[in-house]
């Protein structure tokens, strides 16, 4: 069968084709660097404190660069990895500042807010950066809470893609005193207190009555941990199911419901995918799927889809949020399943319990395996920098954008093979 295009569908496929084209120039802070040695330090800290994929989230956004040797000097003071996360958060813009832009700022100054600023905890002004064209064609820039100092200037453009993402060099890191104050890690915060708080007490406090799964949620705290409490409703009505588990099924159910890595909500949308959690061991998978719904994060087993439906925390190395729906795993819930019973088997409840690891830290899948303690460069900055944003932040897929893809070819009326 032929298709032949009508003259009035060749404006529809013009459009098609542009919006397949700006889907395509998603960007990949990682990748940008990887291609700029001197930058590699920078690059690794963006890792570490997982900013590249909050940075590959955002649209209409300015990422001010530095040397390794202006980064050199910032860890020479030993700052902790909360510290340095509000330090580069202050380096990067909201707005889209390209080198035109910068020598062509109206009344010759400019105000931009950072991802420090959005973050709530920048007191006052702090979160914002004072842009200034000044004499003989320099750019200079200058935190605004630093009385007006303008301590670093423009000094190349690194890569620019109009009017998503602009990657500048400045010539040093921008002092700010609100920035650089000592951040404390806030490991000290009560995991159970916390969800109890913002309406998921009924899981809190059940939590609490086991002591083995709270011990290995807490035991996750400093490397990272990201928690999917249920809110009160859903796991009241879960209560009945709960109670019929065996022992160590109730134990996997809890620790299905925490990941062993901190990630914001950004991260979990620009990382969609399989996530091993704390039950995780060995055969024993008890994964689930994270997938974006739109705007919403939604969680996905053989059984259940569950909803994001607030945040209750998100401060490295921890973030804790609310969802609607209780997550089943299809290891204790075969029987449950829609789709036709497989062949009778001892259900996974019955199974002895998985053997616990103390306190060692289990390993996720599909997630930046950074160590967020470390507070110096790796021995190689560009190969610690790792690949764990390249193929998942940013990238264009046909999972990421094959409905979109679908949905053209069948306005267009033609066969799209993803």
């Amino acid at each position: 069968m032929h298709h032949h295009l009508r003259p009035a569908m060749l404006p529809v496929l013009a459009a098609a084709f542009l919006l397949l084209a700006t889907l395509a120039q998603a960007h990949n802070i990682t990748r940008i660097l990887a291609q700029h040695p001197e930058f590699s330090t920078f690059n690794h800290y963006l890792t570490l404190t997982h900013l590249a994929p909050e940075i590959n989230g955002r649209t209409t956004i300015t990422v001010c660069a530095v040397d390794n040797a202006a980064m050199d000097d910032l860890l020479s003071k030993h700052p902790s990895i909360y510290t340095v996360k509000n330090i580069l958060s202050l380096h990067v813009l909201l707005d889209y500042f390209g080198a035109k832009k910068l020598h062509q700022i109206t009344n010759g100054t400019a105000l931009a807010a950072t991802m420090y600023q959005a973050t709530g905890t920048a007191p006052g002004s702090a979160g914002f950066v004072n842009i200034t064209d000044l004499h003989g064609g320099k750019v200079a820039f200058g935190a605004e809470n630093n009385d007006g100092t303008l301590t670093s200037t423009f000094v190349k453009s690194v890569e620019e893609i109009p009017y998503n993402i602009s990657v500048i060099q400045i010539s040093k890191i921008l002092p700010s005193a609100a920035a650089e104050a000592p951040a404390p890690a806030p490991t000290q915060q009560n995991l159970t207190s916390i969800m109890s708080k913002h309406g998921c007490k009924i899981f809190a406090d059940t939590l609490s009555n086991y002591s083995d799964a709270l011990s290995t949620f807490n035991d996750n705290l400093d490397g990272g941990l990201t928690v999917f409490c249920p809110l009160d409703d859903a796991f009241k009505a879960f209560l009945p199911k709960f109670k019929n588990l065996t022992a160590s099924g109730k134990l996997a159910l809890l620790e299905f419901h925490g990941v062993p890595v901190y990630q914001s909500l950004a991260t979990l949308k620009s990382n969609n995918g399989l996530q091993n959690t704390l039950a995780t061991d060995g055969a024993n998978k008890y994964d689930f799927t994270v997938q974006n719904d739109g705007e919403e994060v939604t969680l996905k087993t053989k059984l259940t889809t569950a909803k994001i439906t607030d945040t209750l925390i998100d401060e490295q190395p921890l973030a804790v949020f609310a969802i609607n729906k209780v997550l089943l795993p299809k290891e204790l819930f075969k029987g449950e399943a829609l789709a036709p019973a497989p062949a009778p088997e001892p259900s996974a409840a019955d199974a002895p319990a998985p053997a616990k690891k103390g306190k060692k830290k289990k390993k996720a899948a599909d997630a930046p395996a950074a160590d967020a303690s470390s507070d110096s460069p790796a021995d190689s900055p560009g190969d610690a920098a790792d690949d764990t944003a390249d193929d998942s932040n940013g990238a264009v897929s046909g999972g990421r954008y094959g409905n979109v893809i679908v949905a053209l070819g069948l306005v267009l009326g033609l066969p799209l093979v993803l």
